[in-house]
């Protein structure tokens, strides 16, 4: 295709999109759909003037989904106002490292006994489907760093950490699948793959969300310097974060997801509570000791959420161009179907019983398991490590039809029944 068709596609598109938002919204479609629908048309399934290959392409796939991920984890982070020792964060922990596993092995189980696969294939579809989205499941996450609903800071919380806790679920299952059952395997992954990636990852991230935005906040209030620009800021934080954390050999995105938080925690100190003012990066307020930090942290956010809507076209549109290269089948759809509708319900069940929740917030977290922009991440990285072609096609085929299922019945769904939970907790202020 001619690079020139290519910018007047993406520049009609985008031009389309922004006149039509208002409408959108008030569509019983979710912009996901109108996003993945739109890749549709112009792949394979409609005027095939786009055409991708899972295995070929997988690299590109990798990192095109990989920045996505980078900025909706770290907005996630800028989101949540709340130290680590609040006990709200009991539940998105529970979710991301006990949830999360349990959906593997329930998705590996299924593989394995209903349709044959490996041990290491099976691995590694539980792996690349068991992360909810962080991208696409922004309408039930908190919508600003003042939002204190826990079934919003439960969703946006699991959806932060799970994107690195699948990590060494996805590399079992590459390893298992392409080398084999080595010599302490299990120990060498235990150390290697989960408790260092996982918890240097997230020290990583706090250390340089904390030094940067400790700088900042110095030059800015002590000697009037590093105003404006927030833009870079944010973006210099992703890509440090990250960077680090795979020269250290830890999981970027726990590591920029908790930079987000370390940042925002500067912001709001300990027992106070977050302003509803928004302060301006490069007025007063940016300056200003009392209201300096706030303004870093509220800018950042800002600028993030607009790349996260832009991540989000980009990458539905892409899988949308993905969906029409594969073969539906019996499998997929089925594969799919049991994730949403039982898999993931009953791993909430178990992992939340007993929990201070209740059968309302059990319910919509079981129903609101969001696939998308992670799955792909992780179908593409597999592509990339060594996963022969026919075995890439077979995942893809899995993956891709589980994130248009659930594009679609969550986009329809996600209006209707936050509205209906926003009620019943307006009613029971108490719950």
């Amino acid at each position: 295709m001619d690079p020139a068709i290519w910018y007047i596609f993406a520049g009609c598109m985008l031009v389309l999109l922004a006149l039509s938002s208002t409408l959108i919204d008030r569509s019983p479609a979710s912009p996901a759909m109108i996003y993945l629908a739109l890749g549709m048309i112009v792949g394979p399934l409609g005027a095939d003037v786009i055409r991708l290959d899972l295995a070929e392409d997988a690299h590109l796939i990798e990192q095109f989904a990989e920045v996505a991920v980078l900025i909706s984890v770290f907005t996630a982070g800028l989101k949540m106002a709340t130290s680590v020792d609040d006990g709200r964060w009991a539940l998105p922990v529970r979710l991301a490292f006990l949830a999360l596993p349990l959906t593997v092995a329930l998705v590996a189980g299924v593989a394995m006994l209903g349709w044959g696969f490996s041990l290491g294939m099976a691995m590694l579809l539980g792996g690349i489907v068991a992360p909810t989205d962080p991208v696409l499941a922004s309408a039930v996450q908190v919508s600003h760093e003042r939002d204190r609903d826990k079934l919003r800071f439960s969703l946006t919380g699991e959806a932060g950490l799970n994107d690195g806790t699948a990590f060494p679920f996805v590399i079992l299952g590459l390893t298992l699948a392409t080398l084999g059952h080595e010599p302490w395997l299990w120990l060498k992954w235990i150390s290697a793959d989960v408790l260092w990636p996982v918890l240097g990852g997230l020290a990583l991230g706090a250390l340089c969300g904390t030094a940067i935005g400790r700088v900042v906040v110095f030059l800015r209030t002590r000697h009037a310097e590093a105003l404006g620009l927030d833009e870079f800021l944010a973006l210099g934080l992703i890509a440090l974060a990250n960077g680090l954390a795979v020269l250290l050999s830890t999981y970027g995105f726990l590591a920029v997801f908790a930079a987000g938080l370390a940042l925002r925690r500067i912001a709001t100190p300990r027992g106070a509570v977050p302003t509803t003012r928004r302060a301006s990066s490069t007025g007063g307020s940016a300056t200003d000791p009392a209201t300096a930090p706030a303004a870093l942290a509220n800018a950042m956010l800002d600028l993030n959420t607009s790349l996260e809507r832009l991540a989000e076209v980009s990458v539905v549109f892409l899988t949308g161009v993905l969906v029409g290269m594969v073969h539906l089948t019996t499998e997929a759809l089925l594969i799919g179907a049991l994730l949403h509708l039982i898999i993931r319900p009953a791993s909430i069940a178990l992992t939340l019983w007993r929990s201070d929740t209740t059968l309302t917030h059990r319910a919509l977290i079981g129903w609101f398991g969001v696939r998308g922009v992670g799955s792909l991440y992780y179908l593409g990285y597999a592509g990339a490590h060594g996963v022969a072609a026919p075995e890439i096609q077979q995942l893809g085929t899995i993956v891709l039809v589980t994130i248009a299922m659930s594009v679609i019945v969550h986009g329809v769904s996600v209006t209707p029944l936050m509205r209906w939970y926003d009620a019943h907790r307006r009613a029971r202020p108490h719950r």
